[in-house]
């Protein structure tokens, strides 16, 4: 099974044997990353704004501090801090290596993730923001450029492809590209080869997170407060579902799909199969990324300085 697990969103190429979270709480416990302790309000201001999962780590983005976080993930303990680059807010993990976007440097940094160790900085565009990878190549959505870049791993941009207006997130479903354009209120599916735009859907409100499962595309949207299922092949909406306020990123695990609530401070549970939803858990304050490292959930708290997870500790 491929994984790819990215700042807002963790998606399978191959989604058959993903195991389901046994999460039977009301509330997740919230790890400081100001000094690691069980806290219900963490502090700190380093800004965490996305999170993702090497299979072996918890790799946390802290774009106020300039840096990320490695953590451990059978016990949220801290394993270092790793300067980047400037504002970073989206992070990847492939192979052995994690990439993160640097929004105000317009660079990306690839580090080893054994050690933490820079193994490369690379220039890509303007705004560095979301990531995803097709199997070859990352895509990297250039927020401020209104452009999506292909870039080799080894640093190289490969291409570059205009988009709709602040693309904020994208994701790969194994043949296109999907890209939220987050003013314009559309996701945009785009063939790699080329960069032509090949289907495009409206959504609700300032589109945010997005995700594929190995089986459907979902869209978050911030301010209507819902989570949308798109079909990859024609794009038909499947279902818009209510979730809490501020929907943000996106992850799934076996049966469901997870949605941090940034207004909220909440994460809510859906079936993945009808969009009902299982559950909704207080996280820390103001949540923005979430990513499953296979049998946990992880919750990038912006306004706490925190990680709510549903390890028990």
């Amino acid at each position: 099974m491929a994984v790819v697990r990215v700042g807002f969103a963790t998606f399978w190429l191959t989604a058959l044997a993903l195991a389901p979270v046994d999460a039977q709480l009301g509330k997740l416990t919230e790890i400081s990353l100001a000094d690691n302790l069980t806290a219900s309000q963490a502090g700190g201001g380093g800004g965490p704004e996305a999170v993702a999962s090497d299979g072996t780590y918890i790799w946390v983005a802290e774009q106020f501090a300039d840096s990320v976080t490695r953590l451990d993930r059978l016990t949220g303990l801290p394993l270092g801090t790793f300067a980047v680059g400037k504002r970073p807010v989206a992070l990847l993990a492939v192979g052995l290596t994690l990439w993160v976007a640097n929004l105000e440097s317009d660079t990306l940094t690839k580090l080893r993730t054994s050690d933490g160790a820079v193994l490369g900085t690379f220039r890509v565009g303007d705004g560095s923001g979301g990531l995803a990878f097709d199997g070859v190549n990352l895509w990297v959505a250039q927020r401020t450029g209104n452009t999506v870049s292909q870039v080799s791993l080894d640093g190289a941009v490969l291409a570059t492809f205009r988009t709709g207006r602040r693309p904020l997130n994208l994701t790969y479903d194994g043949v296109n590209i999907w890209v939220v354009n987050n003013l314009e209120n559309t996701v945009i599916k785009l063939r790699p080869s080329d960069g032509a735009i090949v289907g495009r859907i409206r959504t609700g409100n300032g589109p945010f997170g997005i995700l594929y499962d190995g089986a459907a595309i979902w869209v978050t949207n911030f301010f209507s407060r819902t989570v949308m299922k798109v079909r990859p092949g024609d794009g038909a909406l499947l279902g818009t579902f209510s979730v809490g306020d501020g929907a943000a990123g996106l992850a799934a695990d076996g049966g469901s799909i997870w949605v941090a609530n940034n207004g909220s401070s909440t994460v809510t549970r859906l079936d993945r199969a009808t969009g009902a939803v299982i559950g909704t858990y207080a996280s820390g304050p103001g949540p923005f990324g979430i990513a499953f490292d296979g049998q946990n959930m992880w919750v990038a708290n912006f306004a706490g300085s925190s990680i709510s997870t549903t390890l028990s500790r």
